[in-house]
């Protein structure tokens, strides 16, 4: 199964207010646009990405590209213009991948730039068994359905409601044809490729969605989102936050092998290491950091060297999950900092790539990610140059209400 995820950012955003279109507005120091990309980027299951731009913004988007890292950039293929329409993008963006070789494609909108690596994975893991699913909420508020005088007819049980997000995951073939279907039959009114394959007659499956997935929608959202970092908040809108810090250590044996895996990058070296997973140990020690600062124990407690599932596992897993229980409860991370100890690899010429991607794993800025490298000066076991080993630092934000969580 090849994934593709395409990322439609095509719209004018005129609810966001005047001034730039809001996937290219500015959110911590980078486009909102940026944001959505790097998460994707960081992913290990999207092949390629897609993006559906409006015919005006290529200046724009090209700007957007000049906040990824270089590396990061290898996923994307050459945008395409879009339509009037979020339909009509979408449609543009299927013709742009005929002949690629997908099989399965994530729709995602550009103005939801905190979508989590978990969330991806869900989306993702639908695709095993379903053509089409959406990742849902649960409704809170009550909703009432209405005449055109305003007039309640009726009030739905919310717990057969959801709210749906983005990415909505879909295997390709159907959705081209529920798409070809909906041009033919002159139907341009579907807010959202879900309730194009409704139409068609595609069934389609709601999956765990993510509350911290939000749309950037209205002038407030923006506003919102800049009193939370001002005052340590979280994008949840929760109220006083709490700042924790926590570390992390772990150490590897060097053995066989012609790379080692540092900060979710394969480094070019003389020896690998021995290791249950793929022995990365600043991912690990990232891990042990953030979980820490939940005071939920350690790696080995989440994922025990001795169950086979996690022999070999890509160690971005690991990082993944300790940030979705970070964000479980409305936290968010202030600084990831790491300290690499070794004699050998070289660091700094990867410092910039490992940053990247700990930084999309993690669904934050790569200004948020630190890489620090020293020797031994030849003392102890990295000295002798027998392993590796890094220590790392987490500095959170977490509602005050969680202080007393399990």
């Amino acid at each position: 199964m090849t994934i593709a995820a395409l990322i439609v950012a095509a719209g004018r955003g005129s609810r966001a207010g005047t001034g730039l279109p809001k996937q290219y507005r500015r959110l911590d120091e980078k486009p909102v646009l940026a944001h959505t990309l790097s998460a994707f980027c960081a992913h290990a299951t999207i092949s390629r990405i897609l993006v559906v731009i409006h015919p005006d913004d290529a200046q724009l988007y090209a700007d957007c590209l000049d906040s990824l890292a270089e590396d990061a950039r290898t996923k994307l293929l050459a945008p395409v213009s879009g339509g009037e329409t979020r339909q009509a993008s979408v449609h543009s963006g299927l013709a742009a991948l005929d002949d690629r070789g997908f099989s399965h494609l994530l729709v995602h909108d550009a103005a939801r730039p905190f979508v989590s690596p978990a969330l991806i994975d869900r989306a993702c893991a639908a695709l095993d068994i379903h053509d089409a699913a959406l990742p849902g909420i649960a409704v809170i508020d009550t909703i009432k359905r209405i005449d055109v005088s305003g007039r309640v007819t009726e009030t739905p049980p919310r717990s057969a409601l959801r709210a749906v997000q983005t990415p909505q995951a879909f295997r390709l073939s159907p959705l081209r044809a529920a798409h070809a279907r909906a041009a033919a039959a002159g139907r341009e009114d579907f807010t959202d490729d879900g309730a194009l394959m409704e139409w068609a007659g595609v069934p389609v499956t709601v999956f765990e969605g993510d509350p911290l997935n939000v749309k950037l929608t209205h002038e407030a959202d923006f506003m919102r989102h800049a009193r939370a970092e001002t005052a340590g908040s979280s994008v949840s809108g929760k109220g006083a936050m709490i700042t924790r810090m926590a570390t992390g250590f772990d150490v590897h044996v060097f053995g066989p092998g012609d790379h080692v895996m540092l900060g979710g990058v394969a480094v070019p070296h003389d020896r690998g290491v021995v290791a249950h997973s793929d022995g990365d140990v600043v991912l690990h020690a990232l891990t042990d950091a953030l979980l820490g600062c939940l005071a939920e124990g350690d790696i080995g407690t989440h994922f025990p060297p001795s169950d086979p599932q996690w022999r070999d596992a890509s160690s971005d897993r690991f990082l993944a999950y300790a940030v979705q229980r970070l964000r479980e409860r409305g936290g968010r991370i202030v600084l990831l900092d790491a300290t690499i100890l070794c004699e050998r690899p070289k660091i700094g010429p990867q410092r910039d790539a490992m940053r990247a991607r700990i930084a999309g794993i993690a669904g934050i800025g790569p200004e948020r990610v630190s890489i620090k490298a020293t020797t031994t000066e030849k003392l102890g076991f990295t000295g002798r140059g027998e392993g590796i080993a890094a220590q790392a630092a987490a500095t959170i934000a977490l509602p005050a209400d969680q202080e007393e969580a399990p």
